[in-house]
């Protein structure tokens, strides 16, 4: 039994696995080296986002004080995309959590 497994075993690999020597080409090909690949546009240049202080004066902007948190963030939204930076939405529809629970 064991036999018979490891000639099936032998077989099998000798149709998966080429013999030594059959892998290589009968004529050498010249090995080339590769171009080097050009470097990526973004990692080359320095990020282009805002300042912390341009940041830090949109949050702090006087004419948000009075909005409700959804019109604030609106209006964060509208100035940072004055200035090219895409500004997600992170806290629209999130409820706030009760502070405590009653019975």
């Amino acid at each position: 039994m064991r036999d018979s497994i490891v000639r099936a075993l032998v077989w099998v690999l000798r149709l998966l696995l080429p013999a030594r020597g059959k892998h290589r080409a009968l004529t050498e090909t010249p090995v080339t080296t590769p171009e080097p690949r050009p470097k990526s546009v973004a990692w080359s240049q320095p990020w282009r986002g805002p300042s912390a202080d341009e940041a830090r004066g949109i949050f702090h902007a006087e004419e948000t004080q009075g909005l409700t948190p959804e019109q604030r963030e609106r209006w964060w939204a509208a100035a940072f995309a004055e200035i090219g930076v895409d500004y997600d939405f992170p806290t629209i529809n999130i409820t706030r959590v009760r502070a405590g629970v009653t019975a």
